[in-house]
């Protein structure tokens, strides 16, 4: 049997760079709008206070004009290495989901890893897994790029 906010996903991807260098890719506003989103998702804004108890605030532009605000509180900001962080989509949802990221120095380069918890169903999962890969190339591209 399947309780509620069961269902969780998790997305990873090596990028040749720091940990250091990934860390602050997705937690610096101006950073994160360069890269965050699927294809065709453009962040919009980013508001980050980057402290456990601090507050996010996303912004993404979908590509048939909604406007979709992700917001949450900081758990646990271990940098360079990890966070950890409540989502919430707004409007809507009460009981936000958890997302932990880790940074993990391996060959060279950084394993990131991102596991999305506490999801209330399979078709918003699988919305999720395809919006982590969509955002680990985004990074990916960028870190590469610059």
């Amino acid at each position: 049997m399947t309780t509620e906010r069961s269902f969780s996903v998790m997305a990873r991807r090596w990028i040749p760079a720091s940990a250091q260098l990934l860390f602050d890719a997705w937690t610096q506003p101006a950073e994160l709008m360069q890269w965050w989103g699927p294809t065709g998702v453009k962040c919009t804004d980013a508001r980050i206070d980057l402290r456990v108890g601090g507050t996010y605030l996303i912004d993404n532009l979908m590509p048939d004009g909604r406007l979709v605000r992700i917001v949450g509180d900081f758990e646990v900001v271990e940098p360079p290495r990890r966070l950890s962080y409540s989502w919430r989509v707004e409007p809507g949802e009460e009981t936000p989901e958890r997302v932990t990221v880790r940074f993990e120095p391996c060959d060279g380069g950084t394993e990131v890893v991102v596991i999305h918890e506490r999801i209330a169903s399979t078709s918003t999962r699988d919305r999720h897994e395809q919006g982590w890969q969509g955002c680990l190339e985004g990074l990916s591209r960028y870190v590469i790029a610059n």
